[in-house]
């Protein structure tokens, strides 16, 4: 914030010196233009003459004013404090500035085409390397049912928690009102909100449903019911930790002493969900699905890029009904038996690695996994 009116001067010095702005303060024909604006600029020309793709044909004369230069210098603030994760992962050569950012605009299919004008102006004003990683991820609309009213972000978040807290009571009964039980119902309101907005390919209309029965502790498309199968999974190993320490089973032992022969729990009609469905469908592909849903494509020609939340919401939904049938069927931990130990041991190897691949989507969706309900 207070670099941000040297970085706005630094931005008007540029906007005097470019080749591609005419009318400047400055300059001749200031009296011709409207008033506020501070200059024309050129972005059709200056498209053509680096070759750029993929922006709207119909960019042509840009009229540059105090408030599109403030934005500017908020975005330009932004990169400067930016930290790159991963350096390394582009060659230095290429960013001699040594900043490797991607630049990606979030933006409504309604405002494309202004924020592509911001994206042509910083291109113009601040030349350097690191700007030429700018790409555009565009949403599509998001339409009300039969809203009595126009709703705002905080009053959606407000309706769904509060009939996130109903479906709850009607679920659980009267729900204690301490702090643990605000916890839970703020995650699943989050949880909930989530896979209701990026369930949906981020190009398409979204229709929210406000009515209360479109929020569901039992529903199986939501996100609440992928948080109940998390808390399943956290309270079985939390009830076997406790029988560890009272000595009613031994430690898991390491992967590498486990006999794994005794999963031989396969996916039937008659039977559902196996374990080795949940192998194979899941924990084989898992990397694969996070490669297609959360990297961003390498450069390529034209400015819009897709990301794929939709993919990892209807993995971790298929996920949960999978494992929620294979659970709801096999008692995995069971009598305290040696001759029984095996097959539990390796269940709860299986068991593991799906909870660990639970909480590796969600964190993708930067939500927390609950561990209980």
């Amino acid at each position: 914030g207070s670099a941000l009116p040297d970085t706005l001067l630094a931005l008007k010095r540029a906007l005097g010196q470019s080749p591609y702005a005419t009318a400047c303060e400055q300059g001749l024909g200031r009296a011709a233009l409207p008033e506020g604006v501070i200059c024309k600029v050129h972005l059709k020309n200056f498209v053509e003459q680096q070759g750029l793709v993929g922006y709207d044909p119909n960019l042509d004369v840009l009229l540059v004013t105090e408030g599109k230069l403030r934005a500017l210098a908020e975005l330009q603030q932004a990169l400067l404090q930016c930290t790159v994760s991963h350096p390394v992962a582009m060659p230095a050569s290429r960013f001699p500035a040594g900043n490797c950012c991607s630049i990606v605009h979030v933006v409504n299919c309604e405002e494309e085409f202004q924020q592509q004008q911001l994206d042509l102006l910083w291109r113009i004003l601040d030349p350097g390397a690191h700007t030429a990683l700018q790409k555009h991820l565009v949403c599509g609309p998001v339409k009300v049912t039969n809203p009595s009213s126009p709703i705002g972000a905080d009053q959606y978040f407000q309706l769904r928690r509060r009939q996130m807290y109903e479906a709850s009571v009607m679920k659980y009964g009267e729900l204690a009102q301490d702090e643990a039980w605000t916890e839970v119902i703020d995650t699943l309101t989050a949880a909930a909100i989530r896979f209701e907005m990026l369930s949906t390919a981020h190009r398409s209309q979204i229709t929210l449903d406000l009515e209360d029965s479109s929020i569901s502790t039992k529903g199986t498309k939501s996100g609440a019911f992928v948080m109940y199968n998390c808390a399943r999974l956290a309270t079985l190993f939390d009830t076997y930790q406790r029988a560890v320490e009272r000595g009613t089973y031994p430690a898991l032992p390491p992967a590498s002493e486990l006999n794994f022969s005794g999963l031989r729990e396969e996916a039937s009609a008659e039977k559902g969900s196996g374990e080795w469905l949940l192998l194979f469908n899941y924990l084989l592909p898992f990397p694969e699905v996070l490669q297609q849903a959360a990297q961003l494509p390498p450069p390529t020609k034209g400015i819009r890029i897709t990301a794929s939340t939709e993919t990892v919401c209807k993995f971790l939904i298929q996920l949960s009904m999978d494992f929620s049938s294979y659970y709801n069927r096999v008692h995995v931990l069971g009598e305290p038996f040696p001759h029984l130990f095996d097959q539990m041991f390796a269940r709860l190897q299986l068991l593991g690695a799906v909870r660990d691949m639970f909480h590796s989507a969600l964190a993708t969706l930067h939500l927390r996994p609950l561990s209980q309900i």
